[in-house]
């Protein structure tokens, strides 16, 4: 991969959590290393008053982004489980080959 003079690769992904509530729109942007942060905000947004968004949303919002971290972890769980050699992804059963079946030719 060729990187530009002033550019970084980016290869993390990023989370995209949008409430809109009437005229207001509360947009969060967030990767795994600063979820913890996100779910701050969530709680000093719902803390002030002059905003309207409350502790139920920071309480939905919330269980949005723990959903979204389950789900990741879930699917990093499979690509690791399916990158394994086959002979270890199930148990170190031998393959069938061609020698190992009698094929009938009508």
């Amino acid at each position: 991969m060729q990187i530009n003079e002033g550019f970084a690769a980016v290869s993390q992904d990023i989370n995209v959590l949008a409430l809109v509530k009437g005229q207001e729109r509360y947009v969060f942007l967030y990767n795994d290393q600063n979820r913890a942060e996100t779910l701050r905000v969530l709680g000093r947004f719902a803390s002030n008053p002059d905003l309207s968004f409350t502790w139920y949303d920071a309480a939905v919002l919330s269980q949005k982004i723990r959903q979204e971290s389950q789900k990741q972890s879930i699917e990093q769980q499979h690509q690791k489980s399916t990158m394994l050699p086959t002979s270890l992804r199930y148990n170190n059963m031998p393959l069938t080959t061609d020698t190992d079946v009698d094929f009938d030719i009508y």
